[in-house]
């Protein structure tokens, strides 16, 4: 009974509601499952699309991808994204505090206008957090709970700057 493996989806998953046939673009890299499963989740008559900034990513996100069976398309780009206009119902920034982070100012900004740009009319944006868990199980695993790299406040300056 203890080894049988969860059905449950993961819960970033479930909370960006995405459905079957949405066109969801995914930014960033944190867990190449989260990925994989949110592409099922689009299935077949949906299109899901990966844009990463480095090849080690890509090779991680391609890697993950092959094993679920799972159809990525996978550009190693930030900003500008090689893709059309309005053309996303949901985009999905995994570590956002992390990845505006660790561009400079103007390049964060670029990159949240890149992710308004190719959403539609009516698309909106998600942002994943994940860090590893505090207490009993970090005590135990002897993990340190990460930081963000920068505050919640300054990703939702980034976002508004950029029409969301």
């Amino acid at each position: 009974m203890f080894f049988r493996k969860s059905t449950v989806e993961p819960l970033p998953v479930t909370m960006s509601a995405v459905r079957r046939g949405d066109r969801v673009l995914q930014v960033g890299v944190d867990d190449p499952a989260t990925i994989t499963a949110l592409a099922a989740k689009a299935g077949m008559s949906g299109v899901a699309v990966v844009a990463v900034t480095t090849d080690a990513d890509a090779a991680k996100v391609r890697a993950a991808g092959a094993k679920a069976g799972v159809l990525l398309d996978i550009h190693v780009a930030a900003a500008p994204l090689p893709l059309d206009d309005n053309v996303f119902d949901i985009v999905v920034v995994h570590r956002v505090q992390d990845v505006l982070a660790a561009a400079s100012p103007a390049t964060a900004g670029a990159q949240a206008l890149e992710w308004y740009r190719v959403l539609r009319g009516a698309g909106r944006v998600v942002t994943i957090e994940s860090r590893p868990s505090g207490g009993l199980s970090a005590l135990v695993g002897g993990r340190k709970v990460a930081e963000p790299a920068s505050s919640p406040e300054a990703v939702v300056t980034v976002l508004e700057r950029a029409g969301f």
